[in-house]
This record gives structure tokens, sequence and C-alpha cells, in this order.
């Protein structure tokens, strides 16, 4: 008889918790098997680094908008393979607050970043550095191709480990969410 009403009384707490995990599953439907979803957003430090020219960049400029840093390599295929798809999403008029840093992590060379980028047929991209290794220390970043999402109060809501499809359309649906 105990028993019988220790489980009665259980059933409302085992129902609420299976109503309230699927709405939580359903309102976060990750698009992509590589991307990681911070539950709390991060605040992340002002980071400086530099655009193509040697002028500084302070990510803190850029607050209030949609931020996506992917970081890259010329001798990375996965970066190959990704990057028409990243300047594509750039040059999408759907979103009205997307920045896009592409940021090489090899030594600065000049010549070769920009050899990489007019073979793949980069349009709006620009290429940046991170000479002092600034990303690698704030992030944490162990390789590459690795993409990170900025939401607009500055925060980092999610990264991706990997090559992806930045025209996939459940992403694109997904991230518009953000912007």
């Amino acid at each position: 008889m105990l028993i019988n009403i220790k489980i009665i009384k259980f059933l409302p707490f085992l129902f609420c918790f299976i109503i309230f995990s699927s709405i939580s599953q359903a309102s976060e439907d990750v698009p992509l098997n590589n991307i990681a979803l911070n539950e709390t957003p991060k605040p992340i430090s002002p980071i400086i680094f530099e655009d193509f020219l040697g002028n500084q960049v302070n990510l803190k400029k850029y607050r209030g908008k949609l931020i996506i840093i992917n970081f890259w390599a010329t001798w990375c295929s996965p970066c190959k393979k990704e990057m028409p798809s990243l300047d594509s999403l750039y040059q999408d008029d759907n979103f009205n607050n997307l920045e896009i840093f592409a940021v090489n992590m090899e030594q600065p060379n000049h010549i070769k970043a920009k050899k990489f980028f007019t073979e793949l047929n980069i349009k709006k991209l620009k290429i940046f550095f991170d000479k002092n290794l600034n990303f690698v220390k704030e992030f944490k970043l162990r390789g590459v191709p690795t993409t990170i999402l900025i939401n607009k109060e500055g925060k980092e809501f999610a990264r991706i480990i990997g090559e992806v499809n930045f025209k996939d359309k459940k992403f694109m649906k997904w991230l518009k969410l953000y912007d």
C-alpha cells in the first residue's frame, strides 16, 4: 500500500518532466550534428585582431550584430570545402545583422591567403589574421575549421567543430532566429 501511494505521488513529477524535456528539445532543434550549443551563452572578452591591411579590429565594436567567426588555414581541405558556402551565406540578403570574420590561423602570409580566396572565387568575405593568438586563448581553439557564433549581446551561443555547409537550409533557418 505504501509503495502504491509513493508511485501515485511520483507520477505527476514524472509526467511534468517528460513534457518539459520534450518541449525544451523541440525549441532547440539543432540543425547540424557537429554544432555545440551553449546552454547559457558565454560572455567573451574584448578581442583585438587584424584585417588584411594590418588595421586593428575590435570585436566589441560589432555588438548588436550576429557574428560568425570562422577559423581556417590554407592547408586545410575541409576549410577549402566550406569556404564558398560561408561566402555565399555572407551574401545572403535575408540576414540583416550578420557579420562574418574569416580568420586565418597561420602566421600572416598575405600572398598565400589571398591566393586561397582567389582560387575559391570568394567575393564578399575578407581575410583577417590573429598573429597574437588572441582567439586561440579566448576560445581554447583546438583545430580548424572551427566556427564560433556570437549573439547580439556579444556572447558565444554555439560553435561548430569541423566542416559545415553554411547554406544548408535547416542551418540557415535556425541561424535566422538569432539575426
